[in-house]
C-alpha cells in the first residue's frame, strides 16, 4: 500500500474547509497509509475545525485584499511574501505527492509554490463564479473540479471536470438520525422546526431579520434553531432563553440539525446549496449581495429555476418575507414538492469523483 503524502489547502469559511475535510476522509479510506497535512490561514476557523476532524494543520499569515480602500490592504504584500516563504518550507519538508486546493486565502501561496515545483495539483472550485485566486492558479493546475456548467469562461476547458461539491457524508442518511437529533437539541417532536443558517461566520442581515420577525414566526407554532455565527452570538444569545428558540454561535452536528428541520432559511454559498440539495428539505434562500459577481444569487436562482426553492433577495425582505414564509408554512404540499425537487439536483458522488481525479494524479506522480 502506497505511502502517499497529500496536502490540502483552503479555508476562511466552512464552505472551503468542509469540502477539504470530506476529500481527505475519502482519500484516507482509500489509502490508509497516506499522510495528510492541511494548510490554512492563521486565526481563521480552519485552525480549530481541521484538528477536530483529526488532521494536522499549518497556518499561514495571509488574508484577502479588502474590496474597499482600507489600511489593511497595506499589509497584504508582506503577508503574501511571508506566506510564500512558509509555503516553500512546508512543501520542502513534507514533500507532497499531490496538492489539493479548495479555495480561500491560504490555497493561493501553497498551490503557487507546489505547481512551480512540478507537484501535481487539483483545484476544487465550489462556486458558479470563481474567485481571483483559483482563476490565477488554474493556469498551472492539472485538474479543476467544478460544480456548475459554463466555467470554461474562467478555466482552461480541457482541465475541467464537473463533479459537484463535496459534502459531509453523514448528510446522506439524515432521516435515520431524526429521533436522536430531537433528543440532542431537546426539541418537541410535535412542533415543526425552522432551521436558520447564516453561513459558518453568520449573517448580519439574516440575524436582523429573525430578531425583527420572531413574534411573527412564533405565531406559526414552530420551534427555531438559529445559527447566528460567533461574531453575533453575544448580541443574539439573549433570545435563546426564550421557549422554543435556540441560538447557536455554531452548530457542530449539522446532520442532526438538518434532520430536525422542516423548513430551512439559508444563505446560498456553493457548499450550502450542495448540502441542501442532498438534505431535500424546503428552503428559503436569502443570498448575500456582498460577494463577487453576485454569485450567491446566481446559485440560488439556479435552484429556483427548477422549482426547487424559494428566493428572497435582501432588498425585498421587508416586503416579501412574511408573505412568502406564510405561503410555504400553510402548504404541506408545497413543502413536499420543493423538498422532492431540490433532492433531484443533488450530486451525491462528488467526493468520490474528486478522489478519483486525485488518484489519477497520484498515479502520474508515481
Amino acid at each position: 500500500m502506497s505511502n502517499y503524502k497529500i496536502i490540502l489547502s483552503g479555508g476562511g469559511t466552512g464552505g472551503h474547509i468542509y469540502p477539504a475535510i470530506a476529500i481527505a476522509n475519502e482519500l484516507k479510506s482509500r489509502h490508509q497509509n497516506a499522510e495528510f497535512l492541511f494548510v490554512g490561514a492563521k486565526d481563521r476557523m480552519e485552525m480549530d475545525k481541521v484538528p477536530q476532524a483529526g488532521y494536522d494543520i499549518v497556518g499561514l499569515w495571509i488574508s484577502g485584499i479588502q474590496r474597499k480602500l482600507t489600511l489593511k490592504n497595506l499589509s497584504f504584500p508582506f503577508k503574501l511574501l511571508s506566506s510564500l516563504y512558509k509555503a516553500r518550507k512546508v512543501v520542502k519538508r513534507f514533500k507532497p505527492d499531490v496538492v489539493i486546493g479548495t479555495g480561500g486565502f491560504a490555497s493561493g501561496p501553497l498551490l503557487q509554490v507546489a505547481t512551480s515545483k512540478g507537484i501535481p495539483s487539483l483545484i476544487q472550485e465550489q462556486n458558479s463564479y470563481p474567485g481571483i485566486t483559483n482563476k490565477l492558479l488554474s493556469k498551472k493546475a492539472n485538474t479543476i473540479c467544478v460544480a456548475y456548467d459554463g466555467l470554461e469562461r474562467f478555466f482552461p476547458k480541457d482541465k475541467i471536470i464537473k463533479t459537484g461539491n463535496p459534502v459531509r457524508q453523514d448528510l446522506l442518511d439524515i432521516e435515520n438520525k431524526r429521533q436522536d437529533a430531537f433528543a440532542l437539541f431537546g426539541l418537541e417532536k410535535e412542533k415543526r422546526t425552522l432551521l436558520v443558517l447564516g453561513g459558518s461566520l453568520g449573517s448580519r442581515r439574516i440575524n436582523e431579520l429573525i430578531e425583527k420577525e420572531l413574534d411573527y414566526l412564533l405565531t406559526h407554532n414552530i420551534q427555531i434553531i438559529w445559527q447566528c455565527g460567533k461574531l453575533y452570538y453575544d448580541q443574539y444569545k439573549i433570545y435563546g432563553h426564550t421557549k422554543h428558540i435556540q441560538v447557536h454561535a455554531f452548530i457542530n452536528d449539522m446532520a442532526c440539525a438538518y434532520a430536525t428541520a422542516d423548513i430551512i432559511i439559508s444563505r446560498a454559498g456553493a457548499s450550502s446549496v450542495s448540502e441542501l440539495c442532498i438534505v431535500g428539505k424546503p428552503v428559503i434562500f436569502i443570498p448575500s449581495p456582498n460577494v463577487a459577481e453576485d454569485h450567491q444569487a446566481k446559485n440560488a436562482q439556479a435552484i429556483v429555476d427548477e422549482d426547487a426553492a424559494v428566493l428572497i433577495r435582501e432588498a425585498d425582505l421587508e416586503v416579501d418575507f412574511q408573505n412568502k414564509f406564510t405561503q410555504l408554512m400553510v402548504s404541506p404540499e408545497r413543502q413536499k414538492q420543493l423538498g422532492q425537487n431540490i433532492r433531484k439536483l443533488a450530486l451525491v458522488n462528488a467526493t468520490s469523483q474528486i478522489a478519483d481525479e486525485v488518484d489519477k494524479l497520484l498515479k502520474v506522480k508515481k
